[in-house]
């Protein structure tokens, strides 16, 4: 049986793409952006993290670019750019049903 690709994010992949979608981060440096934009909301440890960036690096939707030691590096390639886009057009939809519904 062949694996579905991804159609939703959860909360934690979210952050790691939005972390990702201006700079390249080391895996550090992504759990301290999204702690700190989340203001520690969303806890990254260092299995989720890891488990993240491997399915994402196998959808394509990050690539690795240096390798430094234990540091790698991650940039988001265009396609986790478009994941991103729809997974945030899809939650502005789910806002937009609860702010209506909720009134």
């Amino acid at each position: 049986m062949a694996k579905e690709p991804l159609k939703v994010l959860t909360e934690s992949m979210f952050y790691v793409l939005l972390s990702l979608m201006h700079s390249e981060r080391c895996g550090t440096e992504i759990v301290q952006y999204v702690s700190d934009t989340t203001a520690d909301r969303v806890p990254l440890g260092p299995g989720t993290l890891y488990t993240i960036l491997a399915k994402f690096e196998e959808e394509g939707l990050i690539r690795e670019t240096a390798v430094e030691g234990r540091r790698r590096t991650y940039a988001i390639t265009e396609r986790g750019k478009g994941m991103f886009r729809r997974e945030l057009n899809r939650l502005r939809q789910c806002v937009a049903d609860g702010e209506r519904e909720g009134e």
